[in-house]
């Protein structure tokens, strides 16, 4: 059994990593009624035995007895941290694996990355490594950072070098969160777009979220569940948006529930490695099918559904809707349009109540609607875990690498100009010891090669297999 280790970088990256825990604890719960330690438990968590007998032997005889998460805790402000310490899942974490300072980074990247990179990296790297060694066979670190804040976007992409350099086999699978185009971080397109650069270099698998997105799918959901349209057949309380239904004040955004979203999305992507299914799928298969060119490893996400049915017969006009939802754009966890761009490959990870036969039916309903480039007109890679979302009878995540990510990082260079042509704020950067304005210029050209490399592929649109041109993608 394969082991991933969850780092949790910035206040963003710890609110989500939060949500994460707790729903996977639920998850393994709802299965695990016995208290067991399986190899399930043990891909995110390890068994500390704390009770020992009169002659030193273990009394556990298999069961739990106190149970630490696989994480690495990081933030230069420690509110959050502390509040995750001194919230119900305080005995979760352990506390020798925690990083954390009371100055925070400013909102600058170069802060982050820099100034307490290099004063933290020994630290990082000793942390990484207790974490490695408790596990038998470790597979993938999990980054979970924004991009627009300066720890989660600065000491986040700082420590995917240091991955790279430390474990170069194993996987490094970011989820970064995107800010909206109302963020109110004046210096976030900096950071997103230097965060950027290293995400195209150091990066294996990258899920990009956009927090506009994950605001627009709780108000839908929120719509419908008060409209009363549904109102017998979705319960009110779903794990996957905690406080569907509840009443919210005038302009709070419903952080929770958003970070919940997040939090399901990664719980997806792993069930196959922590439950059995008829349709297993590895972490490296999604690397190696989903990612056809190294520096093309943006998977845009969707899951499905994101409220509580309250049945538990499906029929299948229901099924077909949630795999029709998964390629819709208002289900997108970024504002992206798959069904009208180019699929370089894409994923579905089916879990719960649903058969194989199901899935090929609608894959087989699906295609003449979707644009696969012409090399790889069978593109797909599909999982069946047996084991659903608690509360949930089914659900399905879809990982698509389509060109329609390329939109999100055109707004992005496109922020990032506004300011920088007027070289606004650009003094709080350089006046970090070793942060040089060729930065920024390196970082939009990196920038603007990845967006290159997505134009060259839709231009491939129609186009026959023999005459497509050979795309320059660095190795």
């Amino acid at each position: 059994m394969t082991q991933s280790v969850v780092v949790q970088v910035g206040q963003c990256g710890n609110q989500i990593g939060c949500c994460f825990w707790d729903l996977a604890l639920r998850e393994h719960a709802a299965v695990n009624q016995k208290g067991i330690y399986d190899d399930a438990l043990s891909s995110f968590f390890r068994n500390v035995d704390t009770r020992v007998a009169g002659d030193g032997s273990s009394i556990s005889k298999g069961r739990i007895s106190s149970l630490k998460a696989r994480a690495v805790l990081i933030d230069m402000e420690e509110g959050v941290v502390n509040e995750i310490l001194q919230g119900p899942l305080r005995d979760v974490f352990d506390s020798k694996q925690l990083i954390t300072d009371i100055s925070g980074s400013g909102n600058n990247w170069a802060v982050g990355h820099r100034v307490f990179g290099s004063l933290y990296r020994e630290q990082i790297l000793e942390k990484l490594r207790k974490s490695a060694e408790h596990c038998d066979c470790l597979q993938c670190f999990f980054i979970i950072h924004s991009m627009g804040g300066g720890t989660g976007s600065g000491l986040g992409t700082f420590l995917l070098k240091v991955l790279e350099d430390e474990f170069p086999e194993v996987y490094r699978f970011v989820t970064a969160v995107f800010p909206s185009s109302e963020d109110d971080v004046i210096t976030s397109p900096y950071n997103s777009m230097l965060a950027m650069k290293e995400l195209n270099e150091h990066a294996d698998c990258v899920l990009p979220i956009d927090n506009q997105s994950l605001f627009d799918i709780i108000s839908k959901i929120d719509l419908v569940v008060n409209s009363g349209k549904l109102s017998t057949a979705v319960k009110p309380k779903s794990l996957v948006t905690s406080n569907v239904g509840a009443v919210k004040k005038r302009h709070t955004k419903p952080f929770d529930a958003m970070n919940n979203i997040v939090a399901n999305l990664l719980l997806s992507l792993t069930s196959s490695a922590r439950f059995e299914g008829s349709l297993n799928m590895d972490l490296n298969e999604i690397s190696m099918n989903l990612v056809p060119f190294p520096q093309l490893h943006y998977l845009v996400s969707s899951l499905t559904p994101l409220y509580t049915l309250a049945d538990v017969n499906i029929p299948p006009r229901r099924l077909d809707q949630m795999f029709s939802d998964a390629f819709s754009k208002d289900h997108q966890l970024i504002q992206a349009d798959p069904r009208h761009s180019l699929y370089l490959a894409c994923a579905l990870i089916v879990r719960g109540n649903v058969q194989i036969s199901d899935l090929r039916r609608n894959i087989e309903r699906l295609k003449p609607a979707l644009q696969f480039v012409s090399w790889n007109q069978e593109g797909w890679k599909t999982s069946l875990c047996s084991v659903p979302p608690v509360g949930h009878s089914h659900s399905l995540l879809a990982l698509a690498n389509n060109t329609c990510v390329k939109p999100t990082f055109m707004e992005l260079r496109e922020r990032f100009m506004r300011l920088y042509k007027k070289k606004a704020h650009l003094h709080h950067y350089l006046h970090v010891d070793g942060m040089e304005e060729g930065a920024f210029a390196d970082a939009l050209s990196s920038l603007s090669a990845l967006i290159q490399e997505y134009n060259d592929l839709d231009a491939t649109k129609g186009v026959p297999v023999q005459d497509v041109p050979r795309l320059s993608v660095a190795l």
